[in-house]
């Protein structure tokens, strides 16, 4: 993630969030709308949400120990399924409870203008956040589909805000229209499906955010055009004839380790291997400067091996006894 971008988005989510926060639950408690509480419960669980999002990136920074040879990038991966987790429990669970509550014992709505007028401001505010994390996420994500973004993003910051925004924004919509209806027939009921519509936008989204970061949790190999770099860069000087298998994961958004069986002349010595491999090493960081990591093994290339395939023993989460034979 550009650090500076991302940061920049979750600092503009918080703020309007905590302004947000405390206009909705005044607005409750003028008129008892339970659309407004919900949506109250929503930018408090947001605001916790940026929270967790600036410790995960603090946290990350920390230095490698012993014990943690590989460093603490992987931090930003847990706060960010942390996100989810408290958007499902806190944000969506706490909206059907509240939906289905008003829905049983519905009451008018007192003082209207309170929450319309919170939920016209919170549209705006919500609105200068939302687009601040479009204008950071648009360099990162360049000539991709917002969904693809999403799906493919390393930096788990940015998806998190955009997706938190998206949903305030129908949240209040929602909120707005269940108002409206309650207010235009006088039945109560309408601001309860309202606040359950708004609980199931919520629990939909808390649902797309904890596959994606699982996803990251597991661990993640490049995108593939830096593969490509990648592999590239390794045969570039000529004394790597090639790649015979290679394996990427990422330790963090901005940290890549890189595995890979390279293949060298037959003929070269000890000295002119060893070489070989520090200078395609300098070259795959030229490239890709987040692989900070880089194991190479030289090896020669053998069609006969080479033809039998990847060896599934040899892969970690592979079977671990043969295939039964067809």
């Amino acid at each position: 993630m550009s650090a500076s971008g991302g940061t920049r988005a979750i600092v503009a989510a918080l703020l309007a969030n905590l302004s947000i926060a405390v206009a909705k639950f005044v607005a409750f408690l003028f008129s008892g709308s339970s659309s407004m509480l919900a949506e109250s419960v929503h930018s408090v669980a947001d605001s916790g949400n940026q929270g967790l999002l600036l410790l995960g990136g603090k946290r990350a920074q920390r230095q490698a120990t012993p014990q943690h040879p590989f460093g603490f990038g992987r931090e930003r991966f847990i706060y960010a399924f942390l996100v989810s987790i408290v958007l499902f429990s806190l944000g969506g669970m706490f909206a059907l409870y509240e939906g289905y509550e008003k829905i049983k014992h519905p009451h008018e709505l007192e003082h209207w203008y309170w929450p319309v007028g919170v939920l016209v401001f919170a549209i705006i505010a919500e609105g200068f956040s939302f687009r601040t994390a479009i204008k950071e996420s648009n360099p990162q994500r360049g000539k991709e589909s917002w969904k693809d973004f999403i799906r493919h993003a390393k930096a788990p910051e940015l998806p998190v805000v955009l997706l938190e925004d998206f949903g305030a924004l129908v949240g209040l919509v929602l909120a707005l229209g269940g108002v409206g209806l309650a207010l235009l027939t006088g039945d109560g009921v309408w601001d309860g499906i309202g606040t359950l519509c708004i609980g199931i936008l919520l629990i939909l989204i808390a649902l797309v955010l904890a596959a994606e970061t699982k996803s990251l949790l597991l661990g993640e190999s490049a995108g593939a055009d830096v593969v490509r770099r990648i592999e590239t860069a390794a045969v570039a000087g000529g004394t790597v004839t090639g790649i015979i298998h290679m394996r990427t994961l990422h330790l963090g958004p901005e940290e890549l380790l890189v595995a890979a069986k390279i293949a060298v002349r037959h003929d070269g010595t000890a000295t002119e291997i060893a070489s070989a491999i520090d200078a395609a090493e300098s070259r795959i960081r030229e490239a890709v400067p987040i692989a900070r990591v880089i194991y190479l093994e030289p090896d020669i290339y053998s069609e006969s091996e080479a033809a039998k395939g990847p060896d599934p023993e040899a892969t970690p989460g592979g079977p671990t006894t043969p295939p039964a034979a067809h």
